[in-house]
């Protein structure tokens, strides 16, 4: 079985005109939902063996965010500048490339490409994710390579509205 979190980064800050896209940090709402969903994650027992993250500043805040309150290391999260920029495809590329023995993979990225992968990827349909949502999908396979719609279960779909 192979369990993969699809988290969308938390609300960025557009105050700072001077920087670029990929800079951008995450304003106080952001600050405050990505522990926010963190806490939900660790509520439903979720463990993770590996988060990637985009480079951009608001999405691997958001990945640090999270995995504090999943006590994961910060310092194993692992930054993907591919994932920046990238389509769905390539983003399920990366996934598929994903060492066999990781069972729990958390990627964090954005949108639209996030949420047009878990529609790719799971056998319901998710709505256009919010910042901060999450989609955990499991996989009946052995391999990352062989993750697909017709062996997937959409097991977790939250976002911070639902928890304010």
């Amino acid at each position: 079985m192979k369990t993969l979190y699809l988290l969308r980064h938390a609300k960025s800050s557009w105050d700072f005109e001077d920087l670029s896209d990929h800079d951008r940090p995450l304003n106080k709402r952001g600050r405050h939902d990505a522990p926010l969903m963190g806490r939900e994650l660790a509520s439903h027992e979720v463990t993770l063996d590996l988060i990637i993250s985009s480079s951009a500043v608001r999405a691997l805040t958001t990945a640090s965010l999270v995995a504090k309150e999943l006590e994961y290391d910060t310092e194993n999260i692992s930054i993907n500048e591919a994932i920046y920029g990238a389509g769905k495809e390539e983003l399920l590329t990366s996934i598929q490339q994903t060492p066999d023995n990781i069972a729990n993979l958390m990627l964090v990225g954005h949108n639209p490409e996030i949420t047009e992968l878990a529609n790719s990827l799971s056998p319901e349909h998710i709505a256009s994710m919010p910042t901060a949502a999450v989609v955990g999908i499991r996989f009946n396979c052995v391999s990352w390579a062989e993750i697909n719609p017709e062996n997937a279960t959409l097991v977790l779909y939250d976002f911070p509205k639902n928890h304010k």
